[in-house]
């Protein structure tokens, strides 16, 4: 794809695309899995018992310290408060780590502010979110914030509908193909994929082509590819 022209929309997703989130919670459920200390359970057995609850339970350390509580307590973890405590702040600690940029982010937005129209679109417990945007120091870079519920087809038809976004010039660029990729493209715009490593395992989904999308898909290697794909300079 050659690189496209100036005033397009950039949308560009948060958790993993503009800083470290995954790694933390993953970092959480070994300590839970070590910590739980099963007889019988795998790794693994243990993470669908979890996916249950974190399915139900939403976003954020603090519906991740509910998932875990109640994943102890399905497999039989030990009732006592303090057992209890200790698996709460293995995801309440997160809250409390620095913000890690990933790598090329800032010196990209920047190249790409000047040409662009750049919104943060991010989902999640809002008050977390929040948090998380004023401690990244990158804020200042885009023209609005949008923490959403969740991130489905309707939810990117109502915000172009709501910010009189023209879908032939607005472009969704995240590392879940599931909440960035799909929905974005289903709603009619256009779509970047930048793969992260560790990537949340739920956030994964197969992009088939459906010829009924309008939207543009490109994938590239890292974000700072962003600025051969659109004007920078």
């Amino acid at each position: 794809m050659s690189s496209l022209p100036e005033n397009q929309t950039l949308l560009l997703d948060a958790d993993d695309t503009l800083w470290e989130n995954n790694v933390y919670y993953e970092r959480a459920f070994d300590e839970f899995v070590s910590f739980l200390a099963h007889e019988h359970l795998t790794a693994a057995e243990i993470r669908e018992v979890l996916d249950r609850f974190e399915m139900m339970n939403g976003y954020g350390a603090r519906a991740f310290a509910r998932s875990l509580r109640e994943t102890f307590a399905e497999l039989g973890g030990p009732h006592d408060d303090e057992a209890i405590r200790h698996v709460e702040q293995l995801a309440l600690r997160i809250l409390e780590i620095d913000i890690e940029i990933i790598d090329g982010v800032e010196e990209t937005l920047a190249a790409l502010r000047p040409h662009h129209d750049l919104f943060l679109f991010t989902k999640g417990d809002l008050e977390e979110q929040q948090l998380k945007i004023e401690r990244s120091g990158i804020g200042h870079y885009f023209d609005a914030h949008v923490i959403a519920a969740d991130k489905k087809t309707h939810t990117f038809v109502e915000l172009a509908e709501s910010m009189g976004l023209d879908g032939e010039r607005t472009w969704m660029v995240g590392n879940s193909t599931r909440s960035d990729i799909v929905p974005a493209l289903e709603a009619g715009l256009h779509a970047v994929y930048v793969p992260h490593p560790m990537t949340w395992h739920l956030e994964h989904v197969d992009v088939t082509h459906n010829p009924e999308w309008r939207g543009q898909f490109a994938e590239i290697e890292r974000f700072s590819d962003l600025r051969r794909l659109f004007r920078s300079s």
